[in-house]
């Protein structure tokens, strides 16, 4: 990775970030730091960075003018309020807006603007986390549709409220539940009522993604175990509910997540009287005693 940060004096924000990503990224990579106004390395990102066991006193404050955009993959620019540099040319631009934990304001004490530096530093770790788990993303299933399912405490005015907000009436609603569809941006959307009861039926709360078919979901599958993603149920067929080809996953906190494609009319006459799944890919099955 190639990556150059950027902010106005070149002192604080934009040397922190360059002081992490040195040591998170590695040897490999290359990774620089400058600004529009150079000034001169803060002390307290010194002693912010030392915090983290990272030496930054070989740091100094560069001009933006030195570099050219293609020597890097990604700019990132660090500003909040202040006038970012631009550095002209082909590159993917970031914008990570940090507030400025330097000031000359004589009421700050050190012990605050120690915090302020720690934050500032922290906030940017985290946005290169990110940017690392970003890198190398292999290709996800292909979507014709975002299910997405959130419970509410009171139904009656989330409905208001979110008929306003996609601009619809609900498809269909009960005493439990609320379903919006638009089609135009490919999405189905419901609402539950939170009312402590186990996940399962209509108190479902996931998040779901409608592929193509059959072989499209047993696809998704495969992705899934190359990407390294928790399967919860491998791809099947089941009729009951909804008549859909599905698989199951959850995400790093635990929501679920359903990939699903919609059944064609000899999916449907395929279904077996006891209406028990079937499973599509071989040695999936569950184990039974």
């Amino acid at each position: 990775m190639r990556i150059l940060f950027l902010c106005v004096a070149n002192s604080a924000r934009s040397q922190m970030a360059e002081g992490l990503a040195r040591h998170m990224l590695g040897d490999g990579a290359v990774v620089a730091s400058a600004g529009s106004n150079p000034t001169r390395l803060n002390p307290y990102a010194i002693e912010a960075m030392r915090e983290k066991g990272i030496d930054i006193t070989g740091h100094a404050s560069k001009s933006v003018q030195d570099f050219k955009a293609e020597g890097f993959d990604y700019v990132v620019t660090l500003c909040a309020e202040e006038v970012c540099p631009f550095l002209p040319g082909s590159v993917q631009r970031l914008h990570w807006a940090i507030d400025d934990p330097a000031s000359d304001d004589p009421g700050i004490s050190p012990e605050e603007m120690r915090a302020r530096f720690s934050r500032a530093r922290d906030q940017i770790e985290t946005r290169l986390k990110i940017l690392m788990a970003l890198q190398d993303l292999p290709e996800g299933p292909a979507s014709q549709e975002f299910h997405a399912s959130v419970r509410v405490n009171d139904l009656p005015a989330s409905v208001r409220f979110y008929a306003w907000l996609l601009n619809t009436w609900p498809k269909d609603w009960t005493h439990r539940f609320a379903t919006f569809i638009r089609p135009d941006l490919n999405l189905n959307f419901v609402l539950l009522v939170s009312d402590g009861k186990q996940l399962g039926g209509d108190t479902l709360y996931h998040l779901g993604i409608e592929v193509a078919d059959r072989d499209a979901v047993v696809d998704a599958y495969e992705r899934a175990r190359t990407f390294g993603a928790q399967v919860e149920k491998p791809p099947r067929s089941t009729w009951r509910g909804t008549p859909l080809h599905e698989l199951w996953l959850r995400d790093p906190d635990g929501t679920l997540i359903e990939i699903y494609a919609r059944m064609t009319d000899a999916d449907l006459a395929a279904m077996p009287a006891d209406k028990e799944p079937v499973f599509l890919v071989p040695g999936t099955e569950p184990v039974t005693a």
